[in-house]
């Protein structure tokens, strides 16, 4: 099992920055490819970013690249989501979740990914 746990969602002005945090404890969190995803009210769950194992490899949905950033820090278990020029259509609550893998890729699939998260309000006002 892997538990899984987002911070650092709150309210922000268009143009503003959050970064999110998920801790992982339980299993070996370098054997895992780490992503995150975002659901708004009324509609599904979509796909954010993406990072490898190792942090070599990541992949972003086009609606955020250039403008968000995701990392991970193997020795403390974390996982983050910086996101900058934040628009109202990012508000939603932003979730990570974990998938085992055994080679650096990444997976953008939320339906491979086993374990999730809570997940963070992320909130955006124009």
């Amino acid at each position: 099992q892997v538990q899984l746990a987002e911070s650092g969602g709150g309210l922000v002005q268009a143009g503003g920055s959050l970064r999110l945090s998920c801790a992982a404890s339980g299993r070996t969190f370098s054997n895992y490819g780490m992503g995150w995803f975002r659901q708004a009210p009324g509609k599904e769950r979509e796909f954010v970013a993406a990072v490898s194992r190792t942090g070599g490899s990541t992949f972003y949905a086009d609606s955020v690249k250039g403008r968000f950033t995701i990392s991970r820090d193997n020795a403390k278990n974390a996982v983050y989501l910086q996101m900058n020029s934040l628009k109202p259509e990012d508000a939603a609550v932003y979730y990570c979740a974990a998938d085992r893998l055994w080679d650096d890729s990444v997976t953008t699939n939320r339906w491979e990914y086993e374990y999730w998260g809570q997940g963070t309000q992320v909130t955006v006002s124009s």
